[in-house]
């Protein structure tokens, strides 16, 4: 998975990788196929942090985000929102169409 991490006047740490980067690394046991993952965290008015981040997967994207005090805690936050957006896609049935019967000709 390719994970691309964003800060918006803010300095990434190597602390905040490596959370990102351990946090997201358990959204590979869903056995669904990412193709990449977006991150982007700013700081909002009032000292509050915001998390987003959006994942692409063969059947869409996945979009999540959180607003907290603690950086940490919105990254969780977003981190549980997303599995169970990946929970609900894996146990999502495919769309099964009735297939259009074979015209046969009469000799």
């Amino acid at each position: 998975m390719k994970l691309n991490i964003t800060g918006k006047n803010i300095e990434i740490t190597s602390a905040i990788r490596n959370h990102i980067e351990s946090k997201f690394k358990k959204l590979e046991k869903w056995q669904t196929d990412i193709i990449s993952c977006q991150t982007t965290f700013s700081e909002e008015p009032g000292k509050q942090m915001k998390f987003e981040a959006v994942i692409k997967v063969p059947k869409g994207q996945l979009i999540a985000s959180a607003i907290h005090e603690d950086l940490y805690a919105a990254i969780n936050e977003v981190e549980q929102k997303l599995e169970r957006q990946l929970n609900k896609l894996q146990h999502k049935p495919d769309a099964r169409r009735a297939e259009k019967p074979e015209v046969v000709e009469e000799e």
